[in-house]
């Protein structure tokens, strides 16, 4: 008998609302143009498009479209707690909530979210080529020895596994799962938001 053991749960699921959906893009890009001090961070931290992560944290309190988001994440973030059987005596909380304009050939390195339970991001645009999100197995460093996987081995086996995005796309994982954006070929942009619940 083969047991499976620690499993690491990924989240999926379509928000196919086409207005709301537009009204996002067309806040991202309002954003990407007027927010001055998330220009000049983006540019400073080598972010090749625009990013509000260090500039802006109340968007859902200045455009209607973003609270009407985090309504629907709120609510997939709590069914999510309940799939991971989280012992919670309160419903999970939105925490923090920014925009991500990436341009062709952008990237972000592998990163976690610390002081977060549940993390993600939703997509709005993504044209073909957009680079994948990547998740890496949390055992990796552990691994010391370990032979590679073969290339046809289960997904729950890899140690590597990306999502392609698509818009209406919602992604929500645990937060110390370390995640990374590959370099896309797209030459337009993409457009997604990504988040934390504490």
């Amino acid at each position: 008998m083969v047991r499976t053991l620690f499993a690491t749960r990924l989240y999926e699921a379509e928000l196919a609302d086409p207005a709301l959906i537009a009204a996002l893009a067309h806040s991202i890009r309002t954003l990407a143009a007027d927010d001055k001090a998330g220009a000049r961070w983006s540019r400073e931290h080598g972010y090749r498009g625009y990013t509000s992560y260090a500039s802006l944290n109340d968007l859902t309190q200045r455009d209607p479209a973003f609270a009407d988001l985090a309504r629907l994440l709120t609510r997939h973030a709590a069914a999510f707690a309940g799939d991971c059987a989280f012992d919670l005596v309160r419903k999970p909380k939105l925490d923090s909530l920014w925009v991500n304009l990436l341009k062709s050939g952008g990237q972000h390195s592998g990163h976690i979210h610390p002081h977060s339970i549940i993390s993600g991001t939703f997509y709005v645009e993504a044209p073909p080529g957009s680079g994948a999100i990547r998740f890496e197995d949390p055992r990796l460093p552990q691994m010391m020895a370990a032979p590679r996987r073969r290339a046809d081995a289960p997904e729950e086996l890899q140690a590597f596994v990306s999502v392609t995005p698509r818009p209406g796309l919602l992604l929500l994982w645990e937060s110390w799962l370390r995640h990374e954006v590959t370099a896309g070929t797209a030459k337009a942009e993409r457009l997604s938001i990504s988040f934390n619940f504490a």
